[in-house]
């Protein structure tokens, strides 16, 4: 039989473990510790969470699907990239709060309208009461200046957490094109996988009316995967 070929890399290990290091845990393949991209020791900061990058590693079959490897490739941003540019990631949610999905309502059809309206206000609300962060809804694409308090809010919020918790902070608002969205997962006020399907109201109401092509079914798994892992992810930090 021929083997598959494949551009990722063959796994090259039995198993993987994880170890107490100093500073918190790591990740070990056949004994031998992992290092980041930048060469640097991948320290975890929590048991549970070394537990789930270990998994993700012993659930490679021939090939290393570097890709699908959500758990891992977080990790290595927060250890190689977050102290260089926190500002600039501080400053990235505050741009997500400027166009933050949840604060722009459907004009039509109402049935829709309804619907994000009833899933988006509380998060609105508890963003506002909790954090300090109040966005302005408003009907349409057209994006409505939003309160600079509001944006500083988000800004210093960001700034005040740890590597690990801001990457997953930042990684939420890309996939959920919401600010407000991560920051419930980040504050445990949401889980993540809710957190996606919220983000994706109009999108599933469209795939209702008028059907969805494999690829874009396809794509909608692909990103339900990578909140399903943003929730590990959470949850491990604790």
């Amino acid at each position: 039989m021929t083997k598959p070929s494949s551009d990722n890399p063959k796994r090259f290990y039995k198993q993987a473990a994880i170890e107490k290091i100093e500073g918190g845990w790591t990740v070990v393949l056949d004994g031998r510790s992992i290092k980041t991209p930048a060469r640097a020791a991948l320290t975890l900061p929590a048991e549970r969470l070394a537990k789930a990058i270990a998994a993700e590693w012993n659930a490679q079959e021939e090939y290393i699907d570097l890709a699908a490897m959500h758990l891992t490739r977080l990790a290595n941003v927060a250890i190689d990239r977050v102290e260089d540019a926190r500002d600039d990631m501080a400053d990235e949610l505050a741009r997500y709060c400027e166009t933050d999905l949840i604060c722009h309502i459907a004009e039509t059809p109402d049935e829709l309208a309804e619907a994000e309206d009833s899933h988006w206000s509380p998060v609105r609300d508890w963003a506002g009461d909790t954090l300090g962060v109040h966005l302005v809804p408003v009907i349409g694409i057209i994006a409505s200046p939003q309160p600079d308090a509001s944006l500083e809010a988000a800004r210093q919020h960001a700034l005040g957490l740890d590597a690990f918790r801001l990457t997953g902070l930042l990684y939420a608002a890309g996939l959920f094109g919401s600010a407000l969205l991560a920051l419930a997962v980040e504050q445990d006020a949401m889980n993540a996988e809710d957190a996606f399907e919220v983000s994706r109201i109009d999108e599933a109401w469209q795939a209702d009316q008028w059907g969805e092509d494999d690829e874009a079914k396809a794509a909608t798994e692909a990103r339900r995967l990578e909140a399903k892992a943003l929730g590990v992810w959470f949850r491990a930090l604790g």
